[in-house]
């Protein structure tokens, strides 16, 4: 017998996550009871539903997988997780019950890292300033001047903070250029693959030597803040900081403090609230690139989100092992 599969995600944060070949894809394995998605669980149809289900595909939006859900999902067997961390979606419950989980942060991870790279190029060659001055200086002289000092990407050196899978990403890409490459991670040792193409030093000593850091840790009570204003004093004069992780791994006053110096630039893509409020400095601050949370899959990114997820489906189906499996000791480490 065929599995019985459904959707609980919220449509609007998810266009393009599963197109029609997708969903025909998964056809060829899975009954699909309902196309339309699941956005809560309490009605009696949605719990008519899951009743039915032995795969529930979850993704942005979901309503969390409490132990009432659980309960009323008998056969429930998979929750495939079209999106990135899910440690925030899942009840302990359904662990309890034996139910397996993937997800689709490896694919999520091919974005962020892509815009790190662009972010980390052009941190180096001062792009987005450079291109206020020749807004406000057509004679390009301004320009000029900047252009004449030790700016480019030649024998520069990148700080990543965290061997996160994204963290890991960014390495590899970056051994293609004339790069040194720093990595501080207290879990990562010599032996550790990702230590033939970085130099493994402490945070203080990333934080002191880098022309460009890039934060890659996950959010844990254990990281918040984990850069503070001491770290940040560290920083050279005219390097780059770039965020793309979690707002809450920064102390955000004492990074806008040095910021208001001028002495750093910044690239920051998240921040901590998730909207900065109206009078945050983020937003006027002359040397900040902010961008609201979009280096994760946006538009037809999310395309992979579904492929990764479909095909953790079919590896289930055909009784392979998952190659993206949660364990629930993970999830505390899972940003």
């Amino acid at each position: 017998m065929r599995p019985k599969l459904a959707f609980a995600l919220a449509a609007d944060k998810t266009r393009y996550v599963f197109d029609e070949q997708a969903l025909a894809r998964l056809a060829q394995t899975c009954d699909i009871v309902q196309a339309e998605p699941l956005e809560e669980f309490s009605t009696p149809a949605a719990r008519a539903i899951l009743g039915q289900i032995d795969i529930l595909v979850t993704g942005w939006g979901c309503p969390v997988v409490s132990a009432a859900v659980v309960a009323a999902a008998p056969n429930l067997k998979l929750i495939a997780h079209a999106a990135g961390t899910v440690k925030f979606t899942l009840d302990p419950a359904v662990y309890e019950a034996g139910i397996v989980v993937t997800h689709a942060a490896d694919a999520n991870a091919v974005p962020v890292a892509e815009f790190t790279l662009a972010s980390i190029i052009y941190a180096n060659k001062r792009v987005f300033e450079l291109r206020d001055l020749y807004r406000a200086d057509h004679s390009r002289r301004s320009t000029y001047a900047v252009m004449d000092q030790p700016i480019g990407n030649y024998h520069r050196t990148i700080g990543l903070v965290g061997a996160s899978r994204i963290g890991r990403r960014v390495a590899k890409f970056l051994e293609g250029f004339d790069f040194t490459v720093l990595l501080s991670d207290p879990f990562v040792s010599a032996s550790d693959p990702i230590a033939k193409s970085v130099e493994l030093v402490d945070l203080d000593t990333l934080m002191a030597r880098s022309d460009v850091v890039s934060i890659h840790a996950p959010s844990l009570p254990s990281t918040r803040a984990m850069i503070g204003a001491r770290q940040l004093k560290l920083m050279k004069d005219g390097a780059a900081f770039i965020n793309t992780a979690r707002g809450a791994l920064i102390d955000e006053a004492a990074l806008i403090a040095e910021l208001r110096t001028g002495r750093i630039h910044a690239v920051i893509d998240v921040t901590d609230p998730e909207i900065p409020s109206d009078g945050s400095p983020f937003y006027d601050l002359p040397n900040v690139f902010l961008t609201p949370h979009v280096a994760g899959a946006v538009g037809t990114e999310r395309l992979r989100l579904g492929q990764m997820a479909i095909e953790e489906i079919e590896r289930f189906v055909a009784g392979v092992p998952l190659e993206f499996a949660v364990a629930p000791e993970a999830l505390e480490r899972l940003a």
